[in-house]
């Protein structure tokens, strides 16, 4: 194993954490407690997946006995091994150490309660898009559904794809639909490739590297869903060092965090079918939005954990 630098990206000493005897931490319980006690006393930060110390140990002491997060409270008060304990310590003791997302550390995060492949080529992936496609595209008639029948949805395209988890969940709940996906990293686009494959999707994602629609010619698409960089240039100088641990080209939405925005709704209109729609991530920039685009109307989606950080706008209403 290489040495973990003494120094964070900001040039302060690393925590140094007391060794762990044997026998002194004997069940999962046990081992969540210990790392919610470390990741407090270090002060992390959580944005990649999970949202407090609690459900990151968890999704820790989890991932490392290969159990699926939802089982933990069945082993709960389950002893684990000698090895397995210290493979679980160190795995805590990286994450204070080396400040990375726990995504990293264990190659994996789950959106919708689906498993992706993730590392250091592409951002960990938290979009609240995938919520939304199954609250707000159901097609059982219910109130607010911006797509009435998704089986009748036949082609999508994901900007700005990434891992390609949102293309994968779109192509779940798009059954019919030929789905493209579009980034500009090459680390991305095989990441994405990776989990398209994992998922037996190769005949209906296509994946595209390149600058937003420019792959696309005139390609028009039912559905563009999108969860570009909107992170503004004071946010950029203070990402947490998870974050920084990050693609910047990932984050890095210009000035005012609006750069890619504006691209993605000046030429959306040319790449939508007539009775298609665009929807957009955008973080907490929900009123630099609006005062950017005061002629569009913008509906603003909410989530169990968010509000009014998505919003979507009907291919007609795009002009």
């Amino acid at each position: 194993m290489a040495r973990v630098s003494k120094k964070t990206t900001r040039g302060r000493a690393a925590p140094k954490l007391a060794k762990v005897g044997s026998g002194e931490l004997l069940t999962l319980l046990d081992l969540v407690r210990y790392a919610v006690s470390r990741f407090v006393e270090a002060k992390l930060a959580f944005a990649h997946g999970t949202t407090d110390p609690v459900a990151e140990a968890a999704f820790l002491v989890c991932e490392a006995l290969h159990l699926n997060p939802e089982q933990f409270e069945i082993f709960a008060g389950a002893r684990v091994t000698a090895a397995e304990g210290k493979a679980i310590v160190d795995l805590i003791h990286r994450r204070v150490t080396t400040r990375k997302p726990a995504a990293y550390l264990v190659n994996k995060i789950y959106m919708r309660g689906l498993p992706f492949y993730v590392d250091e080529r592409v951002i960990v992936p938290r979009s609240f898009i995938g919520e939304l496609l199954e609250s707000h595209f159901g097609g059982d008639g219910e109130a607010g559904s911006l797509i009435d029948d998704p089986t009748a949805v036949e082609r999508v395209l994901d900007l700005c794809t990434g891992s390609g988890c949102l293309a994968i969940l779109a192509a779940h709940h798009f059954p019919n639909a030929e789905v493209h996906a579009i980034d500009i990293s090459k680390g991305a686009i095989e990441v994405a490739t990776r989990n398209v494959g994992e998922y037996g999707l190769d005949e209906r994602i296509t994946l595209h590297r390149g600058d937003l629609f420019a792959p696309l010619g005139d390609a028009r698409y039912d559905l563009i869903i999108t969860n570009p960089p909107y992170v503004d240039a004071e946010g950029m100088a203070a990402l947490p060092p998870e974050c920084r641990a990050e693609p910047k080209l990932a984050f890095d939405g210009g000035a005012d965090g609006l750069d890619i925005v504006r691209r993605i709704l000046s030429d959306a209109s040319d790449h939508l079918t007539p009775n298609g729609g665009l929807i957009c991530e955008i973080g907490r920039g929900r009123d630099l939005v609006d005062e950017a685009f005061p002629e569009l109307p913008l509906l603003w989606l909410d989530t169990e954990e968010s509000e009014g950080e998505v919003f979507w706008i009907s291919a007609a209403d795009l002009g």
